[in-house]
Order: structure tokens, then C-alpha cells, then sequence
């Protein structure tokens, strides 16, 4: 099987457990339900909860005790996009091809669908703790590590300094901070609470710390690049939003050509804090080659 193939089938598992979170539409509050419920379903690369799972694996880990925790980052992604494309962030009609939440359900709605996935992803990383016989220490420390990342020292803290940034000259330090923390953190804080709940120890949790970060610049990076190449019916979005949005990015400041190669070295950066786990972490490596090459 191709590796293309073979992550769209492991995207597809972790969409089936996903969608189960969402089969009660409750009473009274039922539209803010199906509001969530429409975000999740536009679709996505599902990257987190994937890289997530195949850390766990990688270390020897159970899958199905990664699998809450894995959905539980989905939703915390998906609730910052949902919240990122209202006007008063970026202002976006269209995410994944589709209509944006606040498009289809008003901005009040959306708002509030964006708080309940936030919250519904702490329910269900907390259930899993409580019902799962000695995964009480390793899931609160996955959860913590997956707190900090989504919280004001990490994707709250990048986007407040991106919004702030908007319109001004800024230095390279402040947009590798916004980098960093908007999007990288959780896809390192992915990795690191997938090792954590495989069981990693001490040497292999540095060297997958230092793959995520890696691995979640470069990631941000080439979604900058693509903001200015790439193709709108394959991005499902308008391209060319930063610089509508007045935003500095790696093109804006460092140029396309140089922007590719920074984001080749991280990529081989990340391969190499691989190598102490031999051919156990191949489909991470492959992913790093799919990744850059991606046009979406």
C-alpha cells in the first residue's frame, strides 16, 4: 500500500471514533451540537490525533488508550478554527471547501461551538482517565502537556501576538514565536502526549519533543508558502489571506526561495531525532517526506 493510501485509512480510523462523540444531539442546545458537529466533519488532514497514535505505537503504547486523546486534540484544533475564521480574527467564508461555521450558523453559534469542543475535549480525555485502570498518572500528564499547548502559553499566546502583529513590520524572533506557539505547539504537544502515554522514556521523549518542533515549524511554514503558490480548490481557501490580513510570514520577510529551504532543513531536522528508532518509526518518516511536498 502507498503511504498516501495508508494515511488515508488511519484517517479515516481516527474519523470513525471522532464522529461517535456527536451521535447525541441532546435537547434544547441541539444546534450548538450539530454547529460542532458540522466543523468536525468538514474534513482535514487529521495530522494531530494521527502523529498522536502512531507515537504511542511507535514506543510499544496502547492504541485504544491513545484514541480519546487523540479525538480530544482534533477537537481543540477544530475549535481554534472555527474561532479563527470569524471576523474578528481572519474574516474566512470558506474552510476545507465548505462555509465556515459562523457562515452557516451566525457568529453567536459559532462562538459557542467553539467553546464546547474546547470543553467536550477535556471531558473526554478526563473519562478516559477515570475509566481507564492505570493511566491515571501518564493521562494527566498527556492532558497537562496538551493544556499548556492550547492555552495562553501556546496557541491562545501565538494568536493574541498574531493578531497584535497585523499590519506591522515585525523581527524574525516575534514570527518564529507566533509560529511556534499558533500552530507548532500542538503538533509537537501531539507527539509528546502520544509518548507520554506509550511510555517513553527519557531519551526518546527528547528526540520526539525535538521531531514535533521540527516537524510543526516547517509545517507552518510551508502553509505560509502555500498562501502564496498554492492552488484554492485544492487548499479548500482563499489564498492570499495573509496579505489581505496585513500578516508577516516567512515569504513576507525571509522571501519564497529562502522560506523552501528553511523549511527543507527543519524537515531534515526532524529526520534526524528519528534515527535512534531505527525502522519502528518509518511511517514518521514518511510522513515528513509527504509533508514536504504537500500542496494542501
Amino acid at each position: 500500500m502507498d503511504f498516501k493510501s495508508e494515511l488515508l485509512r488511519r484517517k479515516d480510523e481516527v474519523e470513525d471514533v471522532l464522529v461517535e462523540y456527536f451521535g447525541d444531539k441532546l435537547g434544547h442546545q441541539r444546534t450548538v451540537v450539530e454547529a460542532m458537529e458540522y466543523s468536525i466533519k468538514a474534513g482535514g488532514k487529521r495530522l494531530r490525533p494521527i502523529l498522536l497514535i502512531e507515537v504511542c505505537k511507535l514506543l510499544g503504547g496502547n492504541e485504544e488508550e491513545a484514541l480519546a486523546f487523540a479525538c480530544a486534540v482534533e477537537m481543540i484544533h477544530t475549535y481554534s478554527l472555527i474561532h479563527d475564521d470569524l471576523p474578528a480574527m481572519d474574516n474566512d467564508d470558506f474552510r476545507r471547501g465548505k462555509p465556515t461555521n459562523h457562515k452557516v450558523y451566525g457568529e453567536g453559534v459559532a462562538i459557542l461551538a467553539g467553546d464546547g469542543l474546547l470543553n467536550l475535549a477535556f471531558e473526554t480525555m478526563l473519562e478516559k482517565i477515570i475509566k481507564t485502570p492505570g493511566l491515571m498518572d501518564r493521562g494527566i500528564k498527556a492532558m497537562h502537556i496538551i493544556s499548556n499547548a492550547s492555552g495562553i502559553k501556546g496557541m491562545i499566546g501565538g494568536q493574541v501576538v498574531d493578531l497584535e502583529s497585523e499590519g506591522k513590520k515585525i523581527d524574525e524572533d516575534t514570527l518564529e514565536f507566533i509560529h511556534l506557539t499558533k500552530t507548532s505547539a500542538m503538533i509537537e504537544a501531539s507527539i509528546k502526549a502520544g509518548a507520554v502515554i506509550g511510555g517513553a522514556e527519557e531519551k526518546e521523549y527528547r528526540k520526539l519533543e525535538n521531531y514535533g518542533r521540527s516537524v510543526g515549524l516547517a509545517f507552518q511554514i510551508v502553509d505560509d508558502i502555500l498562501d502564496v503558490t498554492g492552488d484554492e480548490v485544492k487548499l479548500g481557501k482563499k489564498v492570499g489571506s495573509d496579505i489581505d490580513n496585513e500578516k508577516s510570514t516567512y515569504p513576507s520577510l525571509y522571501g519564497l526561495e529562502k522560506s523552501k529551504e528553511m523549511a527543507y532543513e527543519l524537515f531534515e531536522k526532524s529526520l534526524k531525532s528519528l534515527e535512534i528508532f531505527d525502522s519502528k518509526a518509518d511511517f514518521l518518516r514518511e510522513l515528513v517526506e509527504f509533508l514536504r511536498v504537500r500542496e494542501y
